[in-house]
């Protein structure tokens, strides 16, 4: 069979991850610590974000999770509110940073648009919320060349849960077997694998380096403005 949708992951994919979400981890940690500086960087450090160096560890809360995989991950230390408590606010902020910060990667929009123009149908899955993704991507307008959009809110459940990619399917009548998934993390190929889809390509734009992917990618690229010219797209 050959491919007929792409289903892409939003951060580190489409959106540039280092630009976007690192000035927003810190915002939502020292949130989270109550305004301490030193308590902020230790939840950082939880979450898989070094405050120093700003780098992030593939597959850690703030690389891949959801809000509750953060909240969590903060809650874990001793003087941090319980997550329950916590989930609300780091989505809130999540939300409002992403407006404010969100950053394309270089060439994604036109890479998108190509990828439309060639017929394929074109979904995001995301562990950000619904109001996450929308908040993040409406000032690039580029919504609109998408026909699926699912969040972890949006029922399906989280990364690597294989309903996501099922509900891509249903809504643009493919099947796994025609489909691509995209991303930067080793949660989205696992995504992938889950529901059997054709084609796993794993994409080194965001947290991930080319030997996380190795167990699951079935191709890994620099970015999807490679995707274009790949012939197992054609």
């Amino acid at each position: 069979m050959a491919i007929r949708g792409i289903l892409l992951d939003k951060d580190g994919t489409i959106i540039d991850y280092w630009r976007t979400w690192v000035p927003i981890n810190h915002e939502a940690a020292l949130y989270a610590a109550r305004g301490s500086q030193e308590l902020a960087d230790e939840l950082l450090r939880l979450g898989g974000h070094d405050p120093v160096t700003d780098r992030v560890t593939p597959g850690t809360a703030l690389a891949a999770g959801d809000f509750l995989d953060i909240a969590r991950a903060f809650a874990r230390h001793p003087e941090v509110a319980p997550a329950e408590r916590l989930v609300a606010d780091i989505e809130r902020i999540f939300c409002a940073g992403g407006a404010r910060h969100s950053t394309l990667i270089a060439g994604a929009r036109d890479t998108i648009v190509e990828l439309k123009r060639r017929g394929f149908r074109l979904g995001i899955a995301t562990n950000d919320s619904v109001g996450g993704l929308e908040a993040s991507l409406a000032p690039h307008d580029i919504l609109h060349f998408f026909d699926f959009t699912v969040g972890c809110d949006s029922g399906f459940g989280s990364k690597p849960d294989p309903r996501m990619v099922l509900g891509f399917c249903a809504h643009v009548h493919v099947e796994p077997a025609e489909v691509a998934v995209v991303g930067d993390a080793i949660h989205d190929l696992a995504l992938g694998r889950a529901a059997a889809v054709r084609l796993n390509v794993g994409v080194l734009s965001g947290t991930s380096a080319r030997e996380d992917f190795e167990d699951l990618a079935d191709l890994i690229l620099e970015s999807i403005n490679d995707l274009p010219g790949r012939p197992e797209l054609t």
